[in-house]
């Protein structure tokens, strides 16, 4: 029991320091919470799903959401070692595929949310030779994330599509090292998740990055977007969301569960998905 406690805790962690909107979205209503569904979600959904969660919660002020928000592959990873979930909202598909595979995804439930693309960005004052993938040999500094990352993957296999890294089984087992040598020992600034990357490049610690178009939202005004990177070279970017096999949930939370997916699904989330410059058109 104690294990199970300890590693709930763990895993909400993250969600602290960036989600606390959404962790807390019930607070008005507090006297009326009856049930707390955990959340697992890509950090690159971090900010519209802030704003989704609140909605959510005003309609549902019996519903209390808390988020646990990093890369795909590590939440992957604390799911199968036993933190208590509800939902997994990923950023690629191969994370849920595994879930699946895993016999952790209540069956029915899986639905593909949003699609995204990878974009290679810079501050508007870095003054970089960079014009995209093509020319990132020429940065003096690049924040790419692991290849255990969406984002990374994704990246990778850009690069192998552009003929700039060899061809490889599993893309995302190409190291930062291999990365860098290819680009003729360019300084790689590895991150585990896409919004250390994107961070890293509006603090100016690195001079390009590679992020989701997404995540340029709100830094319209500080970063120059070099390349959008095409779907023939990256794959698309394709979100699934699940509701996760919790033996520890009652009636009422695999309900609300239910209900909160439904709404992620909704038309009303689709139009805030597409103010945050996620493509929601799935046919």
């Amino acid at each position: 029991m104690w294990d199970k406690v300890k590693k709930r805790m763990f895993a909400l962690l993250p969600a602290v320091g960036m989600m606390v909107a959404a962790a807390g979205c019930t607070g008005r209503e507090s006297s009326r919470e009856e049930t707390e569904i955990q959340v697992f979600i890509a950090a690159s959904l971090n900010t519209v799903m802030t704003e989704l969660g609140e909605m959510y919660c005003q309609e549902h002020p019996g519903v209390k959401i808390t988020c646990n928000v990093d890369s795909s592959g590590t939440l992957l990873t604390q799911i199968e070692e036993g933190y208590e979930c509800d939902i997994f909202f990923s950023a690629a598909q191969k994370q849920m595929d595994q879930l699946e595979a895993d016999g952790l995804v209540k069956e029915g439930t899986r639905a593909n949310v949003v699609n995204n693309q990878v974009v290679v960005v810079t501050r508007k004052d870095s003054g970089t030779k960079v014009r995209g993938l093509e020319t990132l040999r020429d940065a003096e500094s690049i924040a790419l994330a692991g290849g255990n990352v969406p984002v990374g993957k994704y990246t990778r296999q850009a690069l192998v599509r552009s003929g700039i890294l060899e061809e490889a089984e599993d893309v995302s087992a190409i190291t930062t090292r291999q990365v860098s040598d290819a680009l003729g020992g360019v300084e790689i600034s590895e991150q585990d998740n896409v919004s250390k990357v994107l961070a890293a490049v509006v603090e100016g610690s690195c001079e390009v990055g590679t992020t989701y178009y997404s995540d340029t939202y709100g830094y319209e005004d500080e970063l120059d977007i070099l390349e959008t990177v095409s779907y023939e070279l990256s794959g698309e970017v394709i979100y699934p969301i699940a509701q996760v096999i919790n033996e520890e949930a009652d009636q009422a939370q695999s309900k609300a569960a239910e209900g909160f997916i439904e709404f992620i699904l909704s038309d009303e989330a689709k139009a805030v998905f597409e103010s945050y410059y996620f493509d929601t058109d799935m046919e």
